[in-house]
């Protein structure tokens, strides 16, 4: 994984009070996609345990890695019994085991590109699944909106990030199902959307945004500057739009 990837530890504790977790009608839209049951799970980059936790109580056997000690750590307090911990890196996991699921929940592009696919297809079941999952969370009111970008310009142009492969926003099919698609080692790729709004305080939309790469690798002076000019333009109460992205796609046979 790449060195920012290694940066989220710092804000642990944040990312596990301010990031909004993972429905689960995500885990209900992976089993049927797969069609059949499933049974064991490995998840790629699993942070602080947000999608660990989801899986594994709908019944999963879940591996989950993180090459992140800290964000380890808080993930180990809140994760089901019965949950394997992994401290690795996508990159450092060696093929052997072979999992009915593979998943990222938005931890997918800070993986290296360079045998990418190759990688996941060795850890997948032939027929088995392979799924990714996340999206920015954005301010719904264009008014609140703008006045946080303009509040963040002289520091931030954008707090987002830019697709991996270079997929303009409006094409139908988004990175990563684009590279899964040319890949040659999946197939039956599909892309389809959760909606989600949730409302939180200023305080904890602020607290979210501590959490966002963007704002990590800022100076802590010109972080604290920031924090403070946008909290200045937000209403008590924010809502957001948190819509997941969901990317599937199923391991060929015979390759």
């Amino acid at each position: 994984m790449s060195g920012r990837a290694l940066g989220f530890g710092a804000v642990a504790e944040a990312y596990e009070r301010f990031r909004p977790g993972y429905p689960p009608e995500l885990v209900d839209m992976v089993t049927t996609y797969a069609g059949q049951p499933v049974r064991t799970a490995l998840e790629i980059g699993a942070g602080t345990g947000k999608a660990t936790r989801l899986f594994a109580r709908a019944g999963l056997t879940v591996t989950a890695t993180e090459p992140d000690g800290a964000m380890l750590a808080v993930l180990r307090r809140h994760v089901p019994t019965g949950v394997r911990t992994v401290r690795a890196a996508f990159e450092d996991l060696r093929p052997g085991e072979r999992y009915g699921l593979v998943y990222a929940a938005a931890a997918l592009h800070w993986t290296k590109p360079e045998g990418r696919w190759s990688r996941i297809a060795a850890l997948v079941e032939p027929g088995g699944v392979f799924a990714s999952f996340g999206g920015p969370v954005q301010l719904a009111d264009p008014a609140v909106r703008e006045a946080v970008r303009a509040a963040r310009a002289p520091f931030l142009e954008s707090d987002e990030i830019a697709s991996p492969d270079g997929t303009p926003p409006g094409e139908d099919m988004q990175w990563p199902g684009t590279e899964l698609h040319r890949s040659g080692w999946f197939t039956d790729v599909r892309q389809c959307v959760v909606e989600r709004r949730v409302t939180m305080s200023a305080g904890d939309y602020v607290g979210l945004l501590s959490t966002i790469s963007a704002y990590l690798e800022l100076p802590t002076p010109s972080q604290d500057q920031v924090y403070r000019r946008i909290r200045q333009v937000l209403p008590e109460t924010v809502e957001v739009a948190a819509d997941i992205t969901v990317h599937l796609a199923r391991r060929r046979c015979g390759r």
